[in-house]
């Protein structure tokens, strides 16, 4: 039977991705005037792990470039050498080679092999192990404090691909020599100055770690990669297997030292699953098509008598409130943390910063807070512009800042948060904030129709025309007026909304509206005339009928209705939508109070007529974009419902209201 061995790439290629992610948060927290030993260690422990990897898989160009970067490493880590910015900037070279380098194994990409060398020959210069590093089958330098030692590791019977394998990759850390045993395993004698568990940690990409039977002996006549003959004060205990275990004697404990720890990876991996997109899509689409079904036979048991049909409608009922929790469950998979998007931007900041010669303190907030899969993909470009920008334009140089009484390093936080049935994304500074007026004269220079005395909230929208920078010279960061016209062509495809707050001196919040997913949603269904439209609950405050008294127009302006001594915009749904309603005086219909963005309106409707979930249709890729409609899904009876725009709707109306509270205040 033949083995699809290209499963176990994907999953090297993915495990490798994300060892390379971890790599670069640490990097970024990593303080190189007080650096944490513990962070060395990570990162080193990061690098000596893809590197495994990647010689279990033959990618050894990858194997190359990390073993020399483990080895610098470790003497950092081993206090031999200290740590500067040059090293820091060197290991974010390392890293992304080693990506380009995953990436032209994984799809095909190029590999810029000049790039590859010279980060190979700065780690080496920085190093000062030219020839240790050249040759790889030379072992990393030994751990400090640990004299030359060797270990007997009996394999159980293997495939002859491997043991070579292991043996290749044992190699590396010393010197190897391979006996073959009658019952069909193999003994392996390595002389290292490498500790138990880092040996153990190779041989788990082969085989269990707990099959491997451990001795250990002094070396005779070992001489370590640096010359020094293992002369070194010997410890008086090995290092523990694993990091939260207790310290052992190297021979009576550590074979139950190695079943904890198998033990502790066989429950690791128990506890998640990698499953592929397409098959969640799958799924969420078939539970979209059985709430359209529950749907359905709800509808056709509200007709039936409920004394002669007892057990039946129970049954609806139960199957009512699985189906409710199988959608919730099914959706949450499809959900993941912000942090999989501001993760990535840290690096960018920094390296930005650096170019630009500012100097930048990245903040985020709301990193758990989560959104669907196919939106934070989505959002991802947007937002790189909006932090660039920020960083760019936002964020004065130091000596600016400084003149201005402010600290010389700047401050841009990227926030996220639940608000109602929406996710709020907020790109904020404390820059030097918008100009209004080379706002407008650019405006003017484009052509763009602009007056003095507009608010400020339409002259920032200005900046999202296309072509529009304020930029005095274009350089490869930005001002060729590209990109923020891009961010709300994006973020309105995606059903959002981008809202701008700037104060001259003070700073800009850019802030990013959406929905948290576009494929079920809670709805309540409203009559207009025949139609049946479907608002969504996050968007509904409360609902009621209004006293004659309170409704007053305006003239040229339409109509406002008092509630609680606040007057609201009074949207007609007939009129917009030019339906023939059963009710056109607010009096007697029903007014359904709506709030967005911190607008807030009426809508009047001739009746309510329930509340359901709702498994929402793109409208714009089967028909076209119907302007106040974000979709449309199918009723219990069949038909077709239209799911209002409620964000859109009001934001028409968001502009005549101050105007309103004014007259009538």
């Amino acid at each position: 039977m033949s083995i699809d061995i290209s499963q176990f790439f994907l999953v090297f290629f993915e495990e490798a991705e994300e060892l390379l992610a971890e790599m670069e948060r640490l990097l970024l927290a990593l303080d190189t005037a007080a650096p944490d030993m513990e962070q060395l260690a990570a990162i080193f422990r990061t690098a000596h792990s893809i590197k495994g990897g990647a010689a279990t898989f033959g990618q050894t160009d990858m194997t190359e470039v990390t073993h020399v970067l483990e080895s610098l490493l470790d003497r950092l880590r081993r206090g031999e050498m200290a740590i500067s910015p040059a090293h820091v900037d060197a290991f974010f070279a390392a890293k992304d080679v080693l990506k380009m380098q995953l990436d032209g194994h994984r799809h095909g990409a190029a590999v810029d092999q000049e790039a590859v060398q010279a980060v190979r020959a700065r780690l080496e210069a920085l190093s000062g192990a030219t020839a240790t590093c050249a040759a790889p089958q030379a072992s990393a330098e030994p751990n400090a404090g640990s004299a030359g030692r060797r270990l007997r590791l009996g394999l159980p019977p293997l495939k002859r691909e491997d043991i070579d394998a292991l043996a290749t990759e044992l190699a590396l850390m010393g010197s190897l020599s391979e006996e073959t045993l009658p019952a069909g395993g193999a003994l392996l004698l390595l002389d290292t100055a490498e500790s138990v568990d880092d040996v153990l940690a190779i041989c788990s990409f082969i085989i269990n770690p707990s099959d491997v039977n451990v001795t250990e002996e002094e070396a005779q006549g070992y001489t370590a990669p640096d010359g020094s003959y293992g002369f070194f004060e010997p410890l008086p205990e090995p290092a523990p297997a694993i990091d939260d275990a207790p310290q052992v004697s190297a021979h009576a404990e550590l074979p139950a030292v190695r079943a904890a720890n198998a033990e502790k990876a066989a429950s690791l991996e128990s506890s998640s699953i990698r499953v592929s997109v397409e098959k969640v899509d799958q799924l969420i689409n078939l539970v979209g098509e059985l709430v359209i079904t529950q749907a359905m036979i709800e509808q056709r048991c509200a007709a039936l008598d409920p004394m002669q049909h007892e057990r039946l409608l129970s049954g609806v009922s139960q199957l009512t409130r699985n189906t409710r929790d199988l959608q919730e469950a099914v959706m949450s998979i499809r959900m993941m943390p912000m942090d999989y998007v501001f993760s990535r931007f840290p690096r960018m900041v920094r390296d930005l910063a650096v170019k630009l010669g500012k100097k930048v303190d990245f903040i985020t907030y709301g990193a758990a807070t989560e959104l669907d899969k196919g939106l934070i993909e989505r959002i991802i470009d947007p937002l790189t512009h909006l932090v660039r920008n920020s960083v760019d334009h936002g964020i004065e140089t130091p000596a600016v800042r400084a003149a201005a009484g402010k600290l010389e390093t700047g401050k841009l936080s990227l926030s996220a948060a639940h608000q109602g049935g929406n996710i709020v994304i907020e790109v904020s500074d404390d820059g030097g904030g918008l100009n209004r007026e080379r706002i407008l004269a650019k405006a003017r220079q484009n052509g763009l129709p602009v007056s003095d005395d507009m608010p400020d909230a339409d002259v920032w929208q200005l900046i999202f025309a296309p072509g529009f920078s304020t930029a005095e010279e274009v350089t490869d960061v930005s001002g060729r007026g590209v990109g923020m016209d891009v961010v709300k062509r994006n973020i309105t495809a995606m059903g959002g909304v981008v809202d701008i707050r700037s104060a001259r001196g003070f700073g800009t919040t850019i802030s990013i509206s959406l929905p948290l997913t576009l494929a079920i949603l809670d709805g309540m269904s409203v009559r207009v005339g025949d139609e049946i439209y479907i608002l969504p609950l996050g968007y509904v405050v409360e609902s009621l009928q209004p006293a004659r008294q309170d409704v007053k127009d305006i003239a040229g302006q339409g109509r406002v209705v008092k509630v609680r001594g606040e007057y609201l915009p009074l949207i007609a749904l007939h009129a917009l939508f030019g339906i023939d309603a059963r009710c056109t005086d607010p009096a007697e219909g029903i007014l359904v109070i709506l709030e967005s963005e911190g607008t807030r309106a009426a809508l009047l409707l001739d009746e309510l007529v329930g509340q359901q979930q709702v498994v929402v249709k793109n409208l714009e890729s089967n028909y076209r974009k119907v302007a106040g409609i974000s979709g449309a899904t199918i009723l219990g009876d069949g038909g077709v419902s239209l799911i209002l725009d409620v964000a859109m709707l009001l934001r028409g109306y968001g502009k005549r209201q101050a105007m309103e509270q004014a007259d009538f205040a």
